[in-house]
């Protein structure tokens, strides 16, 4: 998108896409903004109820991580036409079942005839202009927060090549399926303003967007990362998806990790990641205050490192 023509500047564009964020933002009255996201991608586990359900919630997540409230989304899949469409009508119960506990409503969809199934939603949701937290929010001295453990990539490779126990794929699975809803709105009682979720581009692309977009350096500290059991072992199995390599292109030379970070640590640290958690930035004074409130709903959220000002490398992992 960055070699599009430049656009006329809007000043009710409050978030667009020239810094990766979530979701856009787009001011609609001094007091209320739309937040608007779109996210969908191929099957990662067996089960289409379980898919569906981990679909939607990767989609809501992106308006939870600019503090938003989601109301509405619109369903988008491929699948091919001579397919069982039971398998296709379980898909969307599940997405449905989330987007219903949830308190989004799903207005209608699109579907296109397709050999790869792929499956996901648009969100639209709200939020006061005045409380947007966006990944520009970072600033040197804030403690960097993660919400979820990491390692949904490789255990979702590992779960198509049979090689995932049924605890490390049903650990998986939970992580997955915790909302960010709770997460979004403790950011919103501490006015948190430095957010972003972990997603396709792994904790390293995304705490990159965080720190290019802030103009900070983050320092993270591996050994307080969180990662789901069994991850590791399946790293070293070599259960990596094409994301490990994708995404080291994307940050190239910008990151420098301490030799003393494994070889399979570096790829989970790579590992891309899906309905994945937040990564928040907040004054390190409050931090261990908001960690508390967060381990009421995330148990393995962590302080995994702190901004400061830039440096060299965007970011760097001890």
């Amino acid at each position: 998108m960055s070699e599009l023509p430049k656009q006329p500047f809007d000043d009710r564009v409050l978030v667009g896409f020239d810094l990766a964020d979530d979701a856009g933002v787009f001011r609609l009255r001094d007091d209320l903004a739309l937040v608007q996201t779109l996210d969908f991608f191929t099957p990662i586990v067996d089960d289409p109820f379980d898919y569906g359900r981990i679909a939607a919630l990767n989609s809501i997540n992106d308006v939870w991580a600019m503090g938003g409230t989601p109301l509405t989304a619109l369903a988008i899949t491929c699948f091919p036409k001579k397919g069982d469409f039971s398998i296709l009508g379980e898909i969307m119960r599940g997405g449905l079942h989330v987007l219903t506990e949830n308190s989004v409503a799903l207005l209608g969809g699109h579907s296109v005839d397709n050999d790869q199934i792929m499956f996901g939603y648009s969100v639209t949701g709200v939020i006061d202009p005045r409380k947007v937290a966006t990944n520009a929010g970072a600033r040197p001295g804030d403690a960097i927060i993660l919400t979820k453990p990491i390692g949904t990539g490789v255990i979702s490779t590992a779960i198509k090549f049979a090689k995932a126990s049924a605890d490390v794929a049903a650990d998986s699975i939970a992580t997955m399926l915790t909302p960010g809803r709770d997460a979004a709105a403790a950011m919103n009682e501490f006015e948190v303003r430095g957010a972003t979720d972990v997603t396709g581009f792994a904790l390293m692309g995304h705490a990159w967007e965080l720190a290019r977009a802030s103009r900070v350096t983050i320092e993270i500290e591996s050994s307080r990362v969180p990662l789901i059991e069994g991850a590791l072992d399946l790293a070293a199995a070599g259960m990596l998806t094409s994301g490990d390599k994708t995404n080291r292109e994307y940050v190239g030379e910008d990151i420098q990790i301490a030799d003393g970070v494994n070889k399979q640590m570096r790829s989970l640290l790579f590992d891309p990641q899906t309905a994945g958690g937040l990564l928040i930035a907040i004054a390190a004074n409050r931090a261990e205050a908001l960690l508390a409130r967060l381990r009421g709903n995330y148990s393995r959220a962590e302080i995994i490192g702190g901004a400061i000002e830039r440096g060299p490398h965007s970011i760097v992992v001890k």
